[in-house]
């Protein structure tokens, strides 16, 4: 039986950090030594399938909790806007459209945005649940893609 590589590795917990472990649930034993978490394949068939996977899912659990997740997008286009909204729990976005998009976060997350005179805004989110951070950021993605132009050389960058 191979075991992941992966799975093998033990995730340090960080000091002021907790961790209980109630029941054994899915294809793995699950063990608090030492502050460590310690993960290992249940004795059951296609259990070393998922061992790896549930240690990355650990990890992000430990990271989320102690340092938290965080992702910056920025939006490029002509005349695009975004502006956070009750305390980072809203996000309003002007992308071109007839109409400002009212976006409502999950409790989950909070928002920030920076905008810069001259600068392409910029918005910040922060989570402990990195795929529900990712989640949320492909959903603002998919809003409006980014306009591509092709800016030639002015006359000053010929010289």
């Amino acid at each position: 039986m191979a075991l992941s590589r992966i799975g093998k590795l033990p995730i340090a917990i960080p000091a002021g950090t907790e961790v209980t472990i109630k029941d054994n649930v899915g294809d793995v034993d699950v063990k608090v030594e030492d502050g460590h978490i310690h993960v290992a394949p249940a004795n059951i068939p296609n259990a070393s399938a998922k061992h790896g996977l549930y240690r990355a899912l650990f990890f992000n659990m430990v990271k989320g909790v102690s340092e938290g997740f965080e992702t910056v997008q920025e939006f490029v286009g002509v005349g695009y806007k975004a502006e956070a909204k009750a305390n980072g729990k809203q996000l309003e976005l002007s992308l071109g459209f007839s109409h400002n998009m009212i976006f409502v976060m999950p409790d989950e997350i909070t928002c920030e945005t920076i905008n810069e005179r001259g600068k392409n805004p910029i918005l910040k989110m922060r989570s402990y649940d990195k795929q529900l951070l990712g989640q949320v950021a492909a959903k603002i993605r998919s809003y409006r893609k980014p306009e591509v132009l092709r800016r030639k050389a002015g006359k000053a960058a010929g010289k």
